[in-house]
């Protein structure tokens, strides 16, 4: 298909693309700074609480927000941007004018939905380098109240590693590659699928592709009876990288980040799905950019002399307010493993794409 069948008009698609892009961002900066002033009258209080915290403090926590409140607000934006310039043009007759010259009301849109991609765009590159990092400094601060941020040594506690069928639970874990130090490992065996001993260590270091451990002790379940030994070998085939392996936080990594991490907890035998899901969702999320035009296209068509240019308004808000809620309800549904990851971060989008063309079709094409 031609470019000039999509797009008939440059100066049109220009003038469309740009009362959208300037509506959008308008909403999102006052959108932002609503939200923004509302979270820190909460918070400032909590801030300058701290003993040597100031307005530098108050500014930096306000810096570390922003992006998460961006990302947040952007979706929003869209639909009510191009509610908004939908309107607009609807009153002037505008639409009306277009279709009059021969524009389906796909060409109508089509401005709107190559400004929108270019939005979503922008969109998951923010939320892929910006907000992560924002998010995990913020996280940070706030586990110690916004209190000075300590140094990350890079020791772990109480990880969890699947061995077979075994399950092993180290305490403290300082280092990294072969010179990673075990301290208080319990080593649960499970053979043939049952808890057949405990066995219990202080210590334990790299030992070839296993590692040792002792002095320790070890209870046998079937006869209740503890023995000690003075070392022994275990988790043969435990790399040191499954067993440095902390918490992952979705929101503080970044898309290539997450796809590491969710490999590595893989490995390590940990439960991915809702890691998944939310790796999936870091790229539906910011491509729902492209769907608020659809969803909002009913506020552009149907004559505004009419009086139901209102209702329309108010039936494009609710489609797309309608998919926020189904995304966050698949999502979480995702979280608690009833949804496959795939299906809980794009089935929300598949479908209200599918109803935002019925709608059109069924009412003006």
């Amino acid at each position: 298909m031609r470019l000039s069948a999509i797009f008939p008009s440059r100066t049109i698609a220009i003038y469309m693309g740009k009362l959208f892009l300037v509506r959008t961002f308008a909403i999102m900066a006052a959108l932002v700074l609503v939200l923004q002033a509302l979270d820190l009258l909460s918070e400032s209080g909590n801030i300058l609480a701290v003993p040597g915290n100031g307005d530098g403090e108050v500014w930096r926590y306000v810096s570390l927000r922003a992006p998460q409140i961006i990302s947040f607000v952007l979706p929003f934006s869209v639909l009510l941007g191009t509610i908004l310039t939908l309107i607009t043009m609807n009153q002037n007759s505008e639409v009306i004018a277009l279709k009059a010259g021969g524009l389906s009301a796909h060409q109508v849109l089509a401005p709107l939905l190559l400004a929108s991609a270019g939005v979503a765009v922008i969109s998951f590159a923010f939320n892929d380098r910006i907000t992560p990092r924002a998010t995990a400094t913020l996280n940070a601060w706030q586990k110690v109240d916004y209190g000075p941020l300590p140094i990350d040594s890079g020791d772990r506690s109480n990880v969890w590693v699947r061995d077979g069928g075994d399950l092993l639970q180290v305490d403290l874990i300082r280092g990294r590659g072969a010179a990673t130090q075990l301290g208080g490992v319990t080593l649960y065996d499970r053979t043939g699928g049952s808890l057949r001993s405990i066995v219990r260590a202080p210590r334990g270091q790299r030992e070839g592709s296993a590692w040792r451990i002792g002095p320790g002790t070890r209870f046998d379940v079937a006869s209740g009876q503890v023995t000690r030994f003075a070392s022994m070998v275990v988790g043969n085939g435990v790399t040191p990288e499954q067993l440095t392996l902390a918490g992952v936080d979705a929101d503080s990594l970044s898309f290539r980040g997450l796809s590491e991490a969710i490999d590595d907890l893989q490995k390590a035998g940990r439960p991915t799905k809702a890691l998944e899901g939310s790796l999936w969702h870091k790229l539906s999320g910011p491509l729902s950019a492209v769907l608020m035009p659809l969803l909002g296209a009913v506020a552009a068509f149907g004559v505004a002399r009419s009086g139901k240019l209102f209702v329309r308004a108010i039936i494009g808000m609710a489609l797309g307010f309608a998919y926020f809620v189904a995304d966050n309800f698949a999502l979480a549904m995702g979280n608690l493993g009833a949804y496959p990851p795939f299906l809980a971060a794009w089935a929300p989008f598949l479908l209200f794409f599918l109803i935002g063309e019925a709608v059109l079709i069924r009412t003006e094409e």
